[in-house]
Parts: C-alpha cells; structure tokens; sequence
C-alpha cells in the first residue's frame, strides 16, 4: 500500500474497514461517511486528531489461575472447544472454552450464534472482563474477545486500550482499528513547531506524541505526549491573537486623541466623589491609548460597583475634545437608560446636557430628551462657567417618531457629542457625522457583527473600549480576549460595604429572609426579588415572577408595597416601575434578570433571590452587585432548591457564600462550566480546544502564549515561518475574516 499523508481521505486508511457497511443487512452507510458526517473525520489528519476520551489499562496479562474475583484482568489463552446448544428457554448459547496452561475459563455468550462460526479450537485469543463466580464457576462479565494473529495484531488488548468517541454505525473498536492502520502506513512527520520552541520547552517531538496519544506504553509517556499537543493547541491559538493584534496595529490608523483637553481636566473637580486610584490608572491608561495612531483596543473590565462608568466617560470626553463623536452601546434598554442617567449625573458639572434641536429644526416630541432627563436641561451654562458641555442623547428601539428623527438629524451632523444606546445604534439610518471612540458594555451579550457594525459607523477605524462587570478569568483573558489590552478595575469606592450572602435551604431560613425584608423595609430600606421566569407557562418550571409577586403581595408582605417588572413589559411601564421604585415609592421589586446589570437603587438593601440553582454563577455576582451600593449593610440570600444529586449547582451557590471576589468567582465559573460556554467564546472567531482546559492550563497558556509573542517579535508577518501561517489559516478556518481581514 502507498503511504498516507495527513491529507488523505480517512477511507484511504484501510479498504476493508472504509468500505465496511454499518447497520442491519449490510444497507447502512460505509463506515467513512459515518465518521465524516457524525464525527466530523474526513482526512487521516482529522482521524489522528480525534483523540481518545478515556483509556482503560489492559497492559497486564493475567493468568486463569491467579484471577482475582471482582478486578478487571486480561487473559491470553488457546481455544480448547466451541459448544453450541439452545438453553430451557430456547435461547441460543455459545460456550467457547480457553486455557493458558494455569487452567481454564469458560466463556459464555447468549444469543449470539454466530460466535460459534468465528472461534475453533487451536486458536489464539485475548479476552477481557471481570471474574465472577456463576453457578460455581468461574466467568469474565462484561467480557470483550479478540482473536491472535500474531504478535503485531495486538490492538485491542495487552496494553493500555485507548477509547474514542464513536457513533451510531462505527464503534470505538472500528476507530481504534483505523487510527492502528493510519499508523502504519504514515511516516514519520515533520515537526510544526520551530526547533528552538521545541528545544526551549522541553516537549516530546509531534510525530511521537500523536503516535503515543493514541497507544501510550504507559502513563508517564501519555502525559509527555498529552503536554506536547496541549501546548501547540495554544501555541496556534495564541499565535493567532497576536497576530491579529499585530496586523491591525501595523495596517490601521486612528485618531490620535488629545487626552488633556479643557473637558478631561475639568471632570475629577467636578465630581461628587473621589476617584479610586484604580479608576485614575485606568482613565490614564485609556487616555494614552487614544493619543496612539494605533487603534485601541482596550477590554476595560472590574467587579460589579468597581466604577467602570466613569472611566467610559473619560474616554467619551477625550474624543469629544478632540473634536470626534462617541457612542456607548448597551445590551438592553434597562442598562442603556441607566448609563444615560450615570452620563447625566457625571456631566453635570461640566454643562453637559441632553440634547435638544435648535428652534424651527422639528418639533419635539411629547417624550423629548430633555423630558427623560429633567435634571439636565438644554441651553444650561457649564456650572463652572467654562466652556459650553457635550450634548448627548439615549437612542434605543423605543424612540420613536420625530423623537428619533431629530436625534438621528443630530448624530448626523454632528450636534450630539455621545450617544448612548442598544443594538439600534447599529441599525440603518444611524450615520455619525464623525465617530472616534465606541464603547460596547457587557460585549457577551452581542455577537460579532453586532459589534463590527458599530465600530463600522465611524466611517474608518475608530478606539474601542469593552466593558465587562463579569471578570474574565485569566485563561480567558490571555486567549479568547488576548488580542485585547486588558485593565482592570480591581479596587471598589469607598463606602461600599462587603455584601453578605447566605443559603437558604429550609423553610425556617426562608421564613428568616423575609423577615429581614420587613426589618430593612421598616428601617426605610428596599429589597429586590428575582425570579427565574415570567408565568406559569414558563417551560424552567420554576416560581414565575407574576405569581411571586401576587404571593409576597397578599400573603407575605400585605403591609408593603409591592411592584412587579419583567422583561415582556412595554419600554415606558418598565421605565415607570423602575422610576417608581428608585424615587422610593415601593418596597419590594419582584424581578426576572432583567435587573441584572445596571440597575443602580442604592437605598435596595436585600436581594433575594428564588430557584438560585437555576442561575449561573457570573448572573448571580452581578444580581448580588445591585444592592449595597450606598455603604449600607446589606443581605443576598440564595434560595436553593436543589437536591444532593446536583452538586454542582450547590457547588455555584456555595461558592458564592465564599467569597466576594469576582475574579476568584470567575475562575470557579470557568472550572465548572467550561470555556465553550463562557462569554459566548465561540462567535469570538477562535478555534475550539480538543485538549486544553483553560480552567486547570493557566501555566501552559501562559508558555505558549510567551513563546508565539516572542516568535512574531521577531518575524512578524510570519515571513520565515510559511508553515506556521498556513497552520493558522487552516486552525481558524470559518473565521479567517476575524484574523486575517482589516
């Protein structure tokens, strides 16, 4: 047979095997199409690379007579006999009879005639189960047989047996057959990695490692080769990231930003509060990024109450003052309306105002600006008396009109410094006369193109800065968010107060939740309730906002005042409840998630929240982040339903009792879920990880992503290194426009 590339079709391993038909009467599928529909192996390459999930250690052969009843043995031995007869009750019973010369084991095999067809006496065997005792005699449960040809055929047994995930139609065995084939007959390979990289970190060559991975002689050679594939896994994966960040830095131009302008040095003196030292670093930071040609691209991300608005309005200011437009998208209309009151708030001091058209441009609408920010009126002088303020404006999907045609006249010309709002910033119709800066807060929860199009607004390249109140695990930070500089808010204003968290797991701990609601309420405190759901038709099954908030309404709480919001609510109710709330109004907010970010009450000193083993961990810090914003001591109590067979849902709740820290939470988050399912990794344009587990790697990243810096250092576009280039072209395949378009 001709040797094998990487390249070749998986069907060319083994003819025999790739013809094999899979299902009854031989009209199923071939065996080839199966792994190339099912299991996505088309080429001897994606074969090698569908690495076992599990192994299991036949590498000890047993004697018949030194067999240990309950421990797993494997067992070579002759074929003595092959008795075939039909049991009482007409079941067909194939009794094939082996010995090794310390005696005899009997092996029986119901209702499967056909094994009397495929063993006869004289043969070579390997056969493996556990011994038990049946009727007085020795047997092997859960027995697997494979007949000897000779020394090279053991496949299967005497070693430690590699297991594959398999499918419907193609069974571990038939994988295991073709990877032993694909071996075979492929030759030695070249190594993918430069030598020096090779050399420098100690690692087994490729070509052995794949090889082992599969047939590892023993465990200390398996974890060599495991070490060796894990690190080029990350290797490509952080080559990738850098050189994307390198290509845009070299092949992208931006604005380069005043960032001691008349606005910027006027804001701390303005503020109603002092800055942490953290929040001056970051500004800092943010600030001498803007100033660089270079485009920025800055993932901003703190604890929940860390302070990350202002640091956003800093950078708003530096382009205003440069002379350029801002804009700050926000996931939901809740969050946006928040940040523009945190806008308003922080721009008061300096003349900011919300935007209104000149006399005879339209006529307002009855819901104007000006009507959504009645602290703010237009035309007011800078407190100061300085120069006039930037003008901004909220644009979400619920402005409408001639509301939503005047502020879409200011954007386009320019009369409207910042915008803030939703996924409408990114809908046709919205032109910037001149976007510099676009800031994407909880980016997880827009995709890729959501994001792309804002930045495209700004007619060229423009900064940008994401922010996140969820921290990143480090492993996350130095891969999927590595083309990103990271800073980090790690320090919360003074006067916020640790939060203190409790489990509630009985009926008296829920009687004492609702009690403490009544003592916060009485001392002029508010309480926040989340539910899961919406109503009872909700598919979770879990208690449902609506008849929540009827229960706590007239059987808990009937003294207090109890107000219902969720998400299917009209925009202009949500906005009434929330004002209603915040003005005090109410005591008690019965919520879904829809108040998970954003929302900022500062006098809401309890949150309680029901079915807290259906939430996530990073949703469950963030709903904690709503209370305990204003130094007053303050309660989470986690309603946790679950039972002793979840335990990783009493892990999440438990370790949120533990600890505040939402980088140590962020951490545990991804040990227990897993990076696919974190901050929507997957749409980021980066290739899935077959072996490495960022939650237990952190050193390997930290190795690999050192050495792949290092090697684009020194050879940037990749020009000596041609094969390392088109080992990135072909690794992140489906998304070569988000590493290699501009």
């Amino acid at each position: 047979m001709a040797p094998l590339t990487l390249s070749s079709p998986v069907a060319d391993v083994d003819g025999r095997l790739a013809r094999r038909r899979m299902g009854a009467a031989t009209k199923g599928p071939e065996a080839w199409i199966v792994l190339r529909d099912a299991l996505g192996v088309e080429t001897v390459g994606d074969l090698l690379q569908h690495y076992p999930r599990r192994y299991i250690d036949r590498s000890h052969v047993d004697t018949i007579r030194g067999l240990e009843l309950g421990r797993p043995a494997t067992v070579i031995g002759t074929v003595r006999s092959v008795d075939r007869r039909q049991t009482r009750q007409r079941r067909s019973l194939v009794t094939v009879t082996i010995s090794d010369g310390s005696g005899s084991l009997r092996l029986p095999f119901f209702n499967q005639p056909w094994i009397g067809r495929q063993y006869r006496a004289g043969m070579e065997v390997a056969v493996t189960g556990v011994p038990q005792r049946y009727q007085g005699r020795l047997q092997l449960g859960h027995q697997e047989i494979e007949i000897l040809k000779g020394e090279d055929d053991l496949i299967h047994m005497a070693r430690i047996t590699p297991v594959h995930r398999a499918a419907e139609g193609v069974s571990p065995k038939t994988i295991r057959e073709l990877v032993y084939v694909a071996f075979e007959r492929l030759p030695r390979q070249p190594e993918p990695l430069p030598p020096d990289v090779v050399l420098a970190e100690g690692l087994r060559r490729w070509d052995d490692a794949i090889r082992r991975i599969h047939f590892p002689q023993d465990d200390q050679e398996l974890a060599a080769a495991i070490e060796r594939l894990k690190f080029d896994e990350l290797f490509t994966l952080e080559l990738g990231v850098g050189y994307r960040k390198q290509r845009l830095g070299a092949e992208h131009k931006t604005v380069q930003h005043d960032p001691d302008g008349p606005l910027t040095e006027r804001l701390e003196p303005a503020l109603p509060f002092e800055p942490t030292e953290a929040q001056r670093r970051a500004m800092s930071t943010v600030g001498t990024s803007m100033a660089s040609p270079t485009p920025m691209n800055v993932l901003l991300q703190g604890d929940v109450g860390a302070g990350k608005t202002l640091v956003a309005v800093h950078a708003c200011l530096v382009a205003i003052q440069s002379g350029h437009q801002a804009a700050i998208m926000a996931p939901t209309e809740v969050l946006a309306g928040q940040h523009a009151r945190s806008v308003a708030s922080l721009l008061s001091g300096l003349g900011g105002t919300a935007f209104s058209a000149p006399a005879g441009r339209t006529t307002p609408a009855p819901t104007d600006q000006a009507a959504l920010f009645p602290d703010q009126q237009a035309g007011e002088p800078p407190a100061d008396g300085g120069a006039e303020g930037p003008t901004f404006a909220l644009l979400t999907g619920s402005v409408t009109g001639r509301e939503r045609e005047r502020i879409l006249a200011g954007i386009r010309d320019g009369a409207v410094d910042l915008v803030i709002g939703t996924h409408a910033l990114v809908q046709e119709g919205v032109a910037f006369r001149d976007l510099s800066l676009a800031v994407v807060d909880e980016q997880h929860r827009f995709g890729l193109h959501q994001r792309m199009a804002l930045r495209s607004k700004g007619g060229g390249d423009v900064d940008v800065l994401i922010m996140t109140a969820t921290p990143i695990p480090r492993t996350l930070a130095l891969t999927y968010y590595g083309d990103l500089d990271v800073v980090v808010l790690d320090e919360l204003p003074s006067g916020r107060r640790p939060i203190e968290t409790r489990a509630a797991r009985t009926p008296g701990e829920r009687q004492a939740a609702e009690q403490l609601v009544r003592h916060e309420v009485a001392t002029g405190r508010q309480a926040f309730v989340v539910c899961a759901a919406i109503d009872e038709g909700n598919r979770t099954q879990v208690k449902a906002a609506e008849s929540e908030a009827e229960r706590l309404r007239t059987q808990v709480f009937p003294e207090l005042r109890v107000e219902l919001l969720h998400g299917r609510m009209r925009p202009r109710e949500k906005e009434r409840v929330m004002d209603a709330f915040r003005a005090g109004e109410a005591d008690v907010l019965i919520s879904t998630t829809v108040i998970e970010v954003g929302v900022d009450v500062p006098n809401a000193t309890v949150m309680l929240v029901e079915n807290a083993e259906r939430f996530g961990l990073a949703q469950l810090h963030q709903l904690r982040g709503r209370i305990g914003r204003a130094g007053h001591a303050s309660t989470c109590v986690l309603f946790d339903e679950s039972d002793e067979g979840n335990p990783e849902a009493r892990a999440r709740i438990d370790a949120l009792v533990g600890t505040a820290d939402g980088f140590a939470l962020a951490d545990e988050d991804l040990r227990l879920r897993g990076e696919g399912t974190l901050f929507d990794a997957r749409q980021s344009g980066m290739p899935d990880l077959r072996l490495a587990r960022l939650a237990e790697d952190l050193d390997l990243v930290r190795r690999a992503r050192g050495r792949a810096f290092a090697l684009l250092d020194d050879d940037p576009g990749l020009a000596r290194h041609p094969d390392l280039l088109a080992e990135l072209r072909r690794r992140f395949d489906g998304s070569i426009e988000w590493l290699f378009s501009t």
